[in-house]
């Protein structure tokens, strides 16, 4: 931890790759991203996309097979972020309150757990009381895969947030630590791209 009490990460080891851009408005879809540090795998909120073809056509074209996913993180649990989990047999799954393998219900706090020597999530409700972020070193800088943002716009205020003021005070968190935000329903943008908005 940090003198602040945010965890640190321990590397910068790991790639994210946006697997489908997600979106809002008649329709509705996530932002599914591939994280990848050494042998750790996962996806993050497999969940509404047009076909299961749209997260496993990518992952296939990176080379890795649905069975080689270790873990899967889900930003909160409203369905359009979670209807795809089944597609990862293998994996772990991880919430803002457990993580789950096969039979077993492991009951651990999201706040500085650590996946992967480049991967610790963040609690961070503000859209839904269950929010996590997940914060992954890379190369070029700390990325945040996070619903605090749903894109590049905000929205600012986000009509469906469970606490106003838990997003604001949250973005600003992640903002202090992220180089790059990967949002709920849209592309990925650099923090001084977004434009300035309350």
């Amino acid at each position: 931890m940090s003198p602040s009490g945010t965890p640190e990460l321990s590397g910068r080891s790991a790639t994210v790759e946006v697997l489908f851009r997600g979106y809002v408005g008649r329709r509705v879809a996530s932002t599914v991203s591939y994280v990848e540090d050494g042998r750790f795998r996962a996806i993050v909120d497999p969940g509404m996309v047009p076909s299961p073809t749209s997260i496993l056509g990518p992952l296939a074209r990176r080379g890795v097979a649905a069975k080689e996913i270790t873990d899967i993180v889900l930003s909160h649990h409203h369905p359009d972020h979670t209807v795809h989990c089944a597609l990862f047999p293998n994996a772990r799954i991880h919430d803002h309150w457990a993580t789950y393998e096969g039979d077993r219900w492991i009951s651990v706090a999201a706040e500085g757990r650590r996946l992967a020597p480049s991967v610790v999530l963040l609690q961070t409700p503000g859209h839904t009381p269950e929010d996590i972020t997940t914060l992954v070193g890379t190369r070029s800088g700390v990325v945040a895969l996070t619903h605090l943002w749903w894109n590049a716009r905000g929205p600012t205020p986000d009509p469906l947030a469970y606490s106003q003021r838990g997003i604001l005070r949250h973005r600003r968190r992640v903002s202090a630590l992220a180089r790059t935000i990967v949002p709920g329903h849209g592309a990925p943008f650099r923090l001084a791209e977004r434009p300035r908005r309350p």
